[in-house]
């Protein structure tokens, strides 16, 4: 085997053997994130009250998961719809869960927010992990959850929550837990 041939198996381990490590972790853990499929949890720092919170602190609840950044222009232009539906359904025990994966300290992130008025939980997770953990392709990436913590739906990309069609989504969905005995 010529020196060349060798360096080319040792850089082909480099790339690959991290890469199959990945694949293997997300599979371990479940699988695939898809409608039908139970809610990983995650922890992450609240940037109103400083606390760390988990997906699982809003079990019962209907919740939308909301992955984003301050620099993604399509993440802020959806948060008035996201705060719009908020207004109209939280009353009903609907949640938004908005995970900020900003590098920068949570106190941006804080100021961002309190400059948009929005009244729903954010959270900052700055290292990112809840990226892999929910196998996102970039953000804004949401995700629809029931009171049991099943996700319901994904939604890649912006999206107005607030519109007649999505509504009903959740509607149906608080009903349903209002209907559980």
């Amino acid at each position: 085997m010529t020196a060349r041939t060798q360096w080319f198996f040792v850089g082909f381990l480099v790339v690959a053997l991290p890469a199959m490590l990945i694949v293997g972790a997300m599979v371990s853990d479940g699988g695939a994130i898809s409608p039908g499929t139970r809610a990983p949890d995650f922890e992450a720092v609240n940037v109103a009250t400083g606390d760390t919170v988990a997906l699982r602190d809003y079990r019962g609840k209907v919740v939308l998961l909301n992955i984003w950044a301050t620099w993604c222009k399509p993440c802020e232009e959806e948060m008035p719809s996201m705060q719009r539906l908020y207004d109209a359904l939280g009353p009903s025990g609907f949640e938004i869960v908005a995970v900020s994966i900003d590098e920068d300290e949570s106190e941006k992130v804080r100021d961002w927010v309190r400059a948009r008025n929005l009244t729903f939980d954010v959270l900052h997770d700055p290292t990112g992990r809840i990226q892999l953990t929910y196998q996102t392709t970039g953000v804004p990436e949401s995700f629809v959850i029931d009171q049991d913590g099943v996700l319901v739906k994904r939604q890649i990309g912006a999206y107005e929550w607030d519109r007649p069609a999505s509504t009903v989504i959740f509607r149906h969905l608080l009903a349903a837990d209002s209907l559980t005995p």
